[in-house]
């Protein structure tokens, strides 16, 4: 759907032709077009601009007329569109999501559309072969995960980021699984397929690429195009839904919407892409990279997702601060102003870090980055007392959870023990002996000393456990 990024270059004129063009020209188009008409009458699109949200425009000469004119005129509806292939968005959709919430904090209605039927066809765009078949139950289990991942960034942003000030536009959520369950394929070609040309759906860049590869391309993903721009017509009847935001691999897509819509009702839509969102190497971030830094707690916790973007390089902070939060540039550039005097501080880095992590997962999902922070890189014993179960096992994912009954003269060789931490006999023993192991970030030398309450028992039950460097287990202690 239109949150996946990759590239693309093909440009369709008004007669339908197809033109090969580098996205350099369309970027430049977008850039230059905005940069020089006059602030005021862009509002929105020249802010996004400025940041770096915007990439390209279809029609090209939208940019610089009618698309600010109609914004400026009262409050539109956009959309944009996620195939729920797996259980969570990624960090690669994160980008679309802030390009729907500057819409909505403008005053403009949005739309997210969960490809509940889409999912089952397959975007080729971007991908070198096709999907592996998804069953109807696990889309439908991926679009309630998808649904509320949503729901609670957007209230997230509402509550923690927006400015207070604005007027907020209304944020709906649907699945097009609503309005293609009911048709039969022979009613929906008749219909929609008409009005495709072969010719145009060929030229696509996603559809070339594909042909050209070994595996090619089945007539399922083919015919994903007409899906998705048949979504874009239904949205614009019953929504009037005018603008339509995808990745940059989405060009095409939103081509295919636009003639589609034009050709069946002569309405003037338009389509908007965001940049490519790639790692320090340059790969593009999402499922299908295999690099993936999920939205969701239970695959990447707020501690990751903090940490992810505390990492990120000198030479992408800026950027990803324009990109990624909602702070005034003016605070940006002193930011990095900031950051240039004392690179040390890193001052810039936790504010990224910290707005992203704030947006996703709120001002708790913060607070609890903050402590794992604290008890991971800081040997925070506080930290760690302040953690519960849940995020001590966020932070030390693959470590062994055990809960165990605290007996009476419990000692510290007793609890390494019972955990597997080191081995059964003397060479167990010995491991101890020599101090190489850690009860909540304190070396403990002695075997046979009794468990200590505060000191190797934290007020809220737990003990971590650390053997050599890297080998960490949690235990939660149960009172007889």
């Amino acid at each position: 759907m239109a949150a996946s990024m990759a590239s693309t270059c093909c440009h369709v004129s008004r007669h339908g032709a197809c033109i090969l063009r580098g996205r350099t020209s369309l970027r430049l188009t977008l850039g230059c077009k905005l940069h020089c008409s006059s602030p005021a009458l862009n509002g929105l699109l020249y802010s996004l601009n400025k940041r770096g949200v915007l990439k390209e425009s279809f029609p090209e000469d939208a940019a610089q007329d009618r698309l600010p004119r109609l914004l400026q005129s009262g409050a539109q509806t956009a959309y944009c569109g996620f195939d729920p292939t797996a259980d969570s968005l990624h960090v690669g959709n994160l980008l679309a999501i802030v390009g729907l919430l500057h819409f909505r904090s403008a005053g403009h209605h949005v739309l997210a559309v969960l490809g509940g039927a889409t999912a089952l066809i397959g975007d080729p765009s971007g991908k070198t072969s096709e999907r592996e078949p998804m069953s109807a139950d696990a889309v439908e289990a991926n679009t309630r995960s998808i649904r509320e991942s949503i729901q609670r960034i957007f209230a997230n942003h509402e509550v923690y980021v927006r400015d207070g000030s604005t007027k907020l536009g209304t944020l709906t959520v649907l699945n097009n699984l609503s309005w293609y369950k009911n048709w039969g394929a022979v009613d929906f070609l008749s219909e929609a397929g008409r009005h495709f040309r072969m010719g145009t759906m060929l030229s696509r860049h996603s559809v070339q690429s594909r042909l050209k590869s070994a595996d090619g391309m089945s007539l399922t993903e083919f015919t994903y195009q007409v899906f998705q721009a048949y979504d874009f017509h239904h949205l614009n009847q019953i929504y009037g839904c005018k603008i339509q935001l995808g990745g940059t691999d989405q060009l095409g897509n939103l081509m295919s919407g636009h003639e589609y819509i034009h050709k069946v009702s002569g309405e003037e839509v338009y389509g908007l892409t965001v940049p490519l969102v790639t790692s320090s190497t340059g790969d593009k971030l999402g499922k299908t990279a295999g690099n993936a830094v999920w939205l969701n707690r239970d695959k990447t916790s707020p501690f990751e997702l903090y940490q992810f973007f505390l990492r990120q390089p000198d030479a992408s902070v800026e950027r990803y601060l324009k990109l990624f939060t909602f702070l005034p540039l003016a605070e940006v550039e002193r930011l990095m102003e900031q950051q240039r005097e004392d690179p040390g501080k890193r001052l810039a880095h936790k504010r990224l870090a910290a707005e992203v992590t704030k947006l996703v997962h709120g001002k708790e999902g913060l607070e609890s980055a903050k402590r794992c922070t604290n008890a991971l890189y800081h040997d925070s014993v506080q930290a760690l007392e302040e953690m519960s179960d849940d995020e001590l096992q966020e932070l030390f994912r693959e470590a062994p959870f055990h809960e165990l009954l605290l007996e009476p003269g419990t000692t510290v060789i007793d609890a390494c023990r019972r955990v597997h931490a080191i081995p059964q006999g003397p060479r167990g023993y010995q491991m101890v002996s020599d101090g190489a192991v850690w009860i909540n970030h304190r070396r403990t030398d002695k075997p046979e000393q009794l468990l200590i309450p505060k000191l190797h028992i934290l007020s809220n039950g737990l003990s971590l456990l650390r053997v050599g460097k890297r080998n960490f287990y949690i235990i939660k202690w149960l009172a007889l």
